[in-house]
């Protein structure tokens, strides 16, 4: 028995029949039949069989007398010319071995005494296929031993119909305890068992017997559960009273119920209650048995039979018919772009607003979250007034008498020891202070101005010098050629040491590399280029590598030890040490100096920044040895020799072909550090002035222009950034521009300065005092008195 209470109902699909089950009995499937309209109200009851006996052949009990059942009606149209179709029943049961192989049941006889019940409503027996309906059980005998029905016994809602073998839609009917599937003894029928030939072929109507509670030709049969004594009968055993002939009690042998639509060999079989003598209703046709309450009927696995005649368990249902279950459709390819899509979206909104986050964004876009953005309505502009204007050629004349007055107490300092020095308006060149300006006194650095001056006057201010690498006597062999450049930079691309627009090494060692193809196994070193000593007369011992590097036609930064910083110490070797950088950085040896062949072929080349600004250079750090290899370009220039005295001799003769008096000027070198270099202040004034001169009064003006950028500021750059800053002097910051020198017991000032109404001056003041400090604060009073002053 199914072990669940409620019922299940099978489905509606009467186009497929299901297989018994034959653990439970099995549960017959309905199937139309073919012509025969089909009662869809009328749902399909599935009758479990019991389980099978062990023994077969033994003998049961006498059955009571099975009580008639009134028929029930089926719900259904009255419509003319409808006929109910009976449901067909499927012959035999998985499981049960019949008379023609495997699966079919053999006969078994039923107990003695028992009566049969109506030759199972369909089924005939083999050996007596024209037995009539007088064998079938009498309705009218009393019910022997006979139980009353419980509630679970009733069919539900659309059962059967009274006939037997005719079930309605809905649950499998409830098992028949003791019900065979065999003959039984005394019923006349000897051959008739499961799947036998004389059973009733599928889809023909069952015409062997009357249905139990359906009157025949003996008269009306009382309804079972109406007649007396019929309830609470001892020893009475479970009935379905679904089943007309059921035999029921204990010890009563096992019987098939009756199968619907199994034809035997008399025809199809007319339904029950269509029969002539049948029961009329009312409206004059005859009534139909009605649907048994769902509780009789047992809860049973419905079984599917396909039309290739398998069976397999089917699908219970409620009697409900569910919806289809649709399949999931497939994952689109479009939703997985549109995600991919909203990703990438999301994450360029995330991005983007990131880097508006960001101040700098923020600050230069001026967004609303900006930190730099005005907390309050920006000000109101204010007039500004400039206080730095150019030259006018309009602005009054100053006097020498004002000029003398103006300088008379900062000249008479005692710090300044004797002083000598000059002032020249060089709008019209006119001497406005002299104090023994022509007197020959120690320039120290001021020197650099004669230098500069010579070299601007005798080459092109965009003059550069030239660093070469040839091919020496071997293929293998590469020889670098000195030019003079001594600022050629050891630092990587990009970084910049303290000469700008130097060139780099490593652009040289590339440059090599690629013209050789790598072959280059040595380095020698050309500096064939200056001549004479690497010192020059008057140096001090320590001076170089101090103040300046010995003098080589090629150098690292100078010949400073840190690139960056012009304050640090030089090498002793400068020459040396870039044949051996570039070897290094090469992958070569370094082989020493040598001599490049004659028309070499050249593998790289490299060039300093312009000579203009090599200048500025040198007067504004006032660098020594930049100074030396300006005139040492000099000399090159003018055909002199590239050594001091060579450069030194170049330097004079240039500025006396151009009208400078130079004829009392003694050089030692070009750079200011030889104390043996005389020069009167008169000279260094008027090469300041044909500088600062009109464009179009001088034609040495436009050449020596360059020198004019190169001057310190006064408080603001180069060897005056740390001065003008005591009293007095003050008033000279930012508008002083002046080359310095100091030596020992020397200390000299030579520029130009802007006077109180807007005229330029130039000046040139050399001091022998004996207090450095002292001297040069006094130097700078002077200078900065020309400046607040009208001097008229």
């Amino acid at each position: 028995m199914p072990s669940n209470d409620q019922p299940e109902w099978p489905s509606e699909d009467t186009d497929a029949a299901r297989e018994e089950n034959p653990a439970d009995g099995g549960a017959t499937a309905q199937l139309p039949l073919p012509g025969t309209p089909s009662l869809p109200e009328s749902p399909t009851v599935f009758v479990p069989a019991p389980p099978e006996r062990d023994d077969r052949t033994d003998a049961a009990a006498d059955p009571p007398h099975e009580q008639a059942t009134a028929p029930h009606r089926v719900p259904r149209d009255d419509r003319p010319g409808e006929q109910p179709t009976a449901p067909q029943q499927v012959p035999g049961r998985a499981g049960r071995p019949g008379p023609t192989g495997p699966g079919q049941s053999e006969p078994r006889p039923a107990a003695p005494g028992s009566t049969d019940d109506g030759a199972r409503s369909g089924e005939q027996g083999a050996g007596d296929p024209g037995r009539d309906r007088s064998a079938q059980h009498d309705p009218d005998q009393p019910a022997q031993s006979r139980p009353q029905p419980g509630p679970r016994e009733h069919a539900q809602d659309g059962g059967q119909f009274g006939a037997p073998g005719e079930q309605g839609g809905g649950e499998p009917d409830a098992p028949r305890p003791g019900a065979q599937g065999a003959a039984q003894p005394g019923s006349g029928r000897p051959g008739e068992q499961d799947g036998a030939p004389g059973q009733r072929g599928r889809g023909e109507p069952d015409q062997s017997r009357p249905a139990s509670g359906v009157p025949d030709a003996r008269g009306p049969v009382e309804p079972e559960w109406a007649r007396p004594g019929a309830a609470g009968e001892p020893g009475a055993g479970w009935q379905d009273r679904s089943w007309s002939g059921a035999q029921a009690g204990p010890g009563a042998g096992h019987q098939d119920g009756p199968r619907p639509g199994v034809q035997g060999e008399q025809g199809p079989a007319e339904p029950e209650w269509a029969r002539p003598g049948a029961q009329q209703n009312a409206s004059g046709r005859p009534d139909r048995p009605q649907p048994m309450p769902p509780s009789a009927v047992p809860l049973m696995q419905p079984m599917r039979i396909e039309p290739s005649g398998e069976i397999h368990p089917a699908e219970t249902t409620t009697g409900e018919e569910k919806p289809p279950v649709e399949a999931p459709a497939p994952p689109k390819r479009r939703r997985g772009r549109v995600l991919a899509v909203s990703a990438l979206v999301l994450v360029l909104v995330v991005a983007v607003g990131v880097a508006l986050a960001t101040p700098y964004v923020s600050n230069r876009l001026a967004l609303p979250w900006a930190p730099n953005r005005p907390k309050a309505d920006a000000p109101e502009p204010v007039p500004v007034a400039l206080s730095l204007k150019p030259p006018s050629s309009a602005a009054p004349e100053p006097t020498p008498a004002g000029v003398s007055a103006a300088l008379s107490q900062p000249a008479g300092n005692g710090a300044l020891g004797t002083l000598t020095g000059s002032v020249i308006d060089p709008a019209n060149g006119q001497m406005l202070w002299d104090r023994n300006s022509g007197q020959l006194r120690t320039p120290a650095s001021t020197t650099k101005l004669l230098t500069t001056a010579a070299a601007l006057l005798a080459m092109d201010a965009g003059t550069q010098l030239s660093t070469k690498v040839v091919e020496g006597s071997s293929p293998d062999t590469a020889v670098l050629v000195a030019g003079g450049d001594v600022t050629l930079s050891s630092l990587p691309a990009g970084q910049q040491s303290v000469y700008p627009g130097a060139a780099h090494l490593d652009d040289l060692v590339a440059q090599v590399k690629q013209a050789s193809g790598g072959s280059v196994k040595q380095v020698l070193i050309d500096t064939s280029v200056w001549t004479g000593a690497q010192t020059a007369p008057g140096w001090a011992p320590n001076d170089a590598p101090i103040f300046t590097a010995p003098m080589t036609p090629v150098m690292l930064d100078g010949g400073l030890d840190n690139p960056k910083n012009d304050h640090s110490v030089r090498v002793t070797q400068p020459a040396n040490t870039v044949l051996q950088t570039f070897a290094q950085r090469l992958g070569a040896t370094a082989a020493g100096p040598g001599a490049a062949p004659q028309d070499a072929k050249v593998l790289g080349e490299v060039k300093s920044a312009p000579l203009s600004e090599l200048i500025a250079r040198a007067l504004e750090t006032s660098d020594n040895t930049l100074a030396e290899a300006i005139g040492r370009m000099t000399a090159i220039a003018t055909g002199h020799e590239p050594s001091f005295a060579g450069a030194a001799q170049a330097t004079l003769s240039v500025l006396a072909q151009h009208g400078f008096d130079v004829s009392q000027v003694r050089l030692s070198d070009t750079s200011g550090l030889s104390p043996q270099n005389s020069v009167p202040a008169k000279l260094l004034a008027q090469i300041l002035a044909a500088a600062a001169g009109p464009d179009d009064k001088d034609a040495r003006t436009a050449r020596l222009r360059p020198m004019l950028s190169g001057l310190p500021v006064a408080g603001g750059s180069g060897t005056l950034v740390d001065r003008y800053k005591e009293y007095g002097s003050q008033s000279g910051r930012g508008w002083v521009r002046a080359k310095t020198g100091t030596l020992s017991g020397v200390h000299t000032l030579a520029g130009v300065v802007l006077d109180a109404d807007g005229r330029v001056l130039v000046f040139a003041l050399m001091s022998d005092g004996a207090d450095q400090r002292s001297a040069r604060a006094a130097l700078d009073v002077v200078a900065a008195s020309l400046q607040g002053c009208g001097c008229r």
